[in-house]
């Protein structure tokens, strides 16, 4: 019996456009480029997304596009395909 693991889900995304959510209300749509066994993820053409609570109830969002970006395992909370493939 084979023994799989979630990090064996991410190896079949390599070079494929992932989604990851993080701590601090951030989420971040990427290529995955290369992962470690701490959930560390190297992200290509990265796109990170930030979201704040304005005073009046509404959710704001800023964007900041990245060509490669290192984000550490510990901050990693989900990581999924993007929702509009």
């Amino acid at each position: 019996m084979s023994s799989n693991t979630p990090l064996d889900l991410l190896k079949l995304n390599l070079d494929e456009r992932i989604h990851v959510k993080l701590r601090g209300a951030r989420s971040m749509t990427g290529t995955l480029q290369a992962f470690d066994s701490h959930c560390n993820i190297v992200l290509s053409d990265a796109v990170e997304t930030i979201y704040d609570l304005k005073e009046d109830g509404e959710l704001q969002s800023n964007e900041r596009s990245s060509e490669m970006v290192f984000v550490r395992g510990d901050s990693v909370t989900l990581i999924t395909t993007p929702e509009d493939e």
